[in-house]
Parts: C-alpha cells; structure tokens; sequence
C-alpha cells in the first residue's frame, strides 16, 4: 500500500510517502502559520523525487490533533480534497500518538506534550507492549499540576509542549523523565506508520471529519465572552 501521510498540527509541517512500513521520502519544512501556502508545493517536491504522481496513492494519512488550529484545518481540508478528487481512503491519527511512535520503550510510560495556550500544554499517556501501542489516557489540555496529578509512575516526557518548560517543570515532580531532543518533534512518518492498523481494519475517516482541537478555537471562546449575561 502506498500511503501519502500529512503533519500539519505544528509549525514543523511535514509530508511522507510509505510503502506499507517503509519510509520512501520525508519533506519536511518550519512554516510558522503558512501551512496552507506550502503544503501542495511539498507534497509535489516530494512525489517527483520519487517518481510518483497522485494517482499511484492508495491511501491518506493525517494528524488531525490536537495542535495549530490554522495548521489542523489546512492539512484536513487538502486531504479532503484529494480523497474526493481520487476517491481514497483517508485515515487520521492523533497528533500525541503519532508522537508516541517516536520512542518505544517497553512497558514504560510515555508522554508527548503539545505547546496549547499560555501556562497549558496538550497531552496524553502512552505505553508500548512490544509492537503494540496502548492508549492510558485521553488527549487532554491543561496545566502542568493536573499532567503531574494524573501521572502514576515516573513517565517519560517529550514534544514542543516540554521543551518550552523544561526549565520550570523539571524542578516540579521526579515522575518526570525528559528524553533528548531527536524524538522531540511529530513527523509524518509516524503518522503514516501509525495509520498502518487503521488501513488494515478499514478504520477510514467519516465524511463529516473534523479537527481534533481538544481546545475549542480562540475565536469561538471571543464569541461566546462577548455573550451577554442573562
């Protein structure tokens, strides 16, 4: 199966093209909010040097969150237009599991973390039984206090989301395990090698698909202050 898989949760936007569980090439670029301008040049930079076109794809991979608002509805919005125009399968995966496939511990806990607003990051629990990847927790948002509250062993950390508050965090709980930075960053290779069981089970995206913001949008929580009190 020849899958083109999408990373556009943060500014380190990427794209990868996998033969089932083989990385055949990685692009990938820092686009800081412009993710919509770069996306299709990527993807096509991307395909050429691979010899490919379009329509040898047989399956669509996406990081649908949580992450950049602006970057999660770029990404959906042009997969959702290659899964119309060459009717292909589309599969999504969290933007923390994906994560989570960065580093593969065996039986110990893992927890990639997101930058989200001010004094919060997004996060989830992860834990890997030899192959497979087990899910502890939901994808969350909050503060440092009820990521350390929820935590129940020491757990390795990682993602934009630590690295950003390391310096204060460390010094907060020994339950927290920071690991270097090679595995800090999503890419869309893990994506793509996420969505592999997926493709498998038939596990494709609805047609009424949304992002999986965790947070509701800045501008959806401006119209609702703006509410008058009744």
């Amino acid at each position: 199966m020849l899958i083109l898989a999408v990373e556009t949760a943060t500014s380190q936007q990427s794209v990868s093209i996998l033969r089932d569980s083989t990385v055949l090439g990685t692009r990938s670029r820092d686009v800081e909010g412009s993710h919509t301008r770069w996306l299709i040049p990527s993807i096509d930079e991307l395909l050429t040097s691979l010899s490919l076109e379009l329509v040898d794809i047989s399956g669509l991979a996406l990081s649908i969150g949580p992450g950049s608002f602006t970057g999660l509805r770029a990404g959906l919005s042009t997969m959702l237009g290659f899964r119309l125009a060459f009717d292909l399968p589309l599969v999504t995966v969290s933007t923390l599991e994906g994560m989570a496939w960065n580093y593969r511990p065996n039986h110990e806990m893992i927890c990639p973390m997101l930058k989200a607003r001010a004094g919060e990051v997004y996060w989830a629990i992860f834990r890997w039984e030899g192959e497979t990847l087990v899910r502890i927790s939901a994808d969350q948002a909050g503060s440092l206090t009820s990521l350390i509250d929820s935590l129940q062993e020491p757990t390795w950390v990682f993602g934009e989301g630590w690295t950003i508050n390391q310096s204060e965090w460390i010094k907060r709980s020994d339950m927290l395990k920071p690991l270097l930075s090679e595995v800090q960053e999503i890419s869309a290779d893990s994506i793509g090698l996420a969505s592999l069981e997926r493709f498998r089970a038939g596990d494709v995206a609805p047609l009424g698909i949304a992002p999986h913001y965790v947070l509701p949008p800045y501008a959806s929580l401006m119209k609702n202050a703006k509410k008058p009190v009744l």
